[in-house]
């Protein structure tokens, strides 16, 4: 009888285990075009904020090239959304256009050459 019992509680166990690793989804590597980035603080800005959106795992904001690399969940969000919460911070992400309004609200420096930014501007 222990026997049955045992196995019976490791079956449910390893059952246990395998739904939640069947819920994790895909670990999806994107690499996101981000050319409006110009210094450490709009990296920082950018993280932070992806730091708190859904399904993400991990970000890293390279300013120098331009290009941020971005992990995430398939199944809790997708490469729009990214590039929507990217958006959503200031910044332009592939074809996903800044927000008006959260550009407005970067500090000088953190905004385009012709709008008067651009990392020789003092942070």
């Amino acid at each position: 009888m222990r026997i049955v019992k045992l196995v019976m509680v490791l079956l449910f166990a390893g059952i246990g285990v395998t739904m939640g690793q069947a819920k994790k989804g895909t670990l999806v590597t994107a690499k996101i075009s981000t050319p409006t980035v110009q210094c450490e603080q709009c990296k920082n800005r950018i993280e932070r904020s992806l730091s708190r959106e859904e399904g993400i795992q991990s970000s890293k904001v390279d300013f120098k090239k331009g290009i941020t690399t971005v992990k995430f969940f398939s199944d809790r969000t997708n490469i729009e959304n990214v590039k929507t919460a990217i958006a959503n911070a200031g910044y332009d992400a592939d074809n996903v256009t800044a927000s008006e309004e959260a550009y407005a609200k970067l500090p000088t420096c953190c905004k385009k050459p012709e709008d008067g930014g651009g990392e020789n501007k003092k942070h």
